[in-house]
């Protein structure tokens, strides 16, 4: 009988046990959940470029950090800036529509050279109008190229993009394919070549920031390109059929300071 009594206690237990772990991962399944729920951000509303730094603890440098992107370039210091050494080679077109942005994955086309510093291209995607402005003016739209150096630090190379009478090849290889709607990246048989979209003049303003969308993280080394590419009134009207403003606003230098190649 004390065998008996022993074992229906420990059998009472573990099912206690078992209760109270089931319990638990039925709580933190609903903290996940929520916290994902906080974590949306758009650009506009209550979740909007204005609340990101409220959404989540993640977001929080989007409020308090003081090294933010993008900028308004008025005041530059010329110095002698590193050459930009483009090494991209053609890759498959790999084409996403994510909900904020329409995204290039480019792991494989080639690296960034700057100074001894050596960044791969991860992937490129688009703005309109363009994040960053020089001289008070936005350009219709903005191509950010970005990379990741063997220390996991980033650079963007902000490629502005005004739209005209001439349109822009590979602009139009991509836009044909483009997603109208958020999925899955759609791998398509083409090449590009991202050289194509690269201006002759490689002079550009550089300064420190952060990444434009949250969790807004710093630390980014920015090399906006000077020179301006032509896309046509075609092209950024298919653009704004899908994003008419999928921009952030312009944010404080406070004590950076931007310099320039020239």
């Amino acid at each position: 009988m004390l065998y008996k009594n022993l074992a229906i206690a420990i059998i009472t237990a573990l099912g206690l046990q078992m209760s109270i772990c089931n319990a638990n991962d039925k709580t933190d399944e609903s903290v996940d959940k929520k916290s994902s729920h906080d974590m949306h951000w758009s650009y506009q509303g209550d979740t909007g470029p204005e609340h990101w730094g409220s959404l989540s603890e993640k977001y929080a440098a989007c409020a308090t950090g003081k090294k933010q992107s993008p900028i308004n370039i008025v005041d530059s210091s010329t110095t002698d800036l590193p050459l930009l050494e483009f090494n991209y080679n053609p890759i498959p077109l790999v084409i996403e529509n994510n909900g904020h942005t329409i995204k290039m994955n480019a792991d494989e086309a080639g690296t960034l050279k700057v100074g001894d510093e050596t960044y791969q291209l991860l992937q490129f995607h688009t703005h309109a109008p363009s994040e960053g402005a020089i001289n008070n003016i936005r350009s219709d739209m903005v191509l950010h190229l970005v990379h990741q150096n063997a220390q996991n630090k980033l650079a963007v190379v902000a490629l502005l993009l005004k739209a005209g009478e001439v349109a822009n090849p590979l602009i139009e290889t991509l836009w044909n394919v483009m997603p109208t709607s958020v999925g899955e990246a759609q791998k398509h048989d083409v090449q590009i070549d991202i050289n194509q979209l690269l201006p002759k003049d490689r002079s550009y303003y550089n300064y420190d920031g952060s990444l434009t969308t949250p969790p807004c993280t710093e630390g980014v080394n920015w090399i906006v390109l000077k020179q301006p590419m032509s896309i046509s009134t075609k092209q950024l009207e298919q653009y704004q059929a899908v994003y008419s403003h999928n921009a952030r606003p312009l944010q404080d230098l406070n004590d950076r300071k931007v310099l320039s190649s020239d």
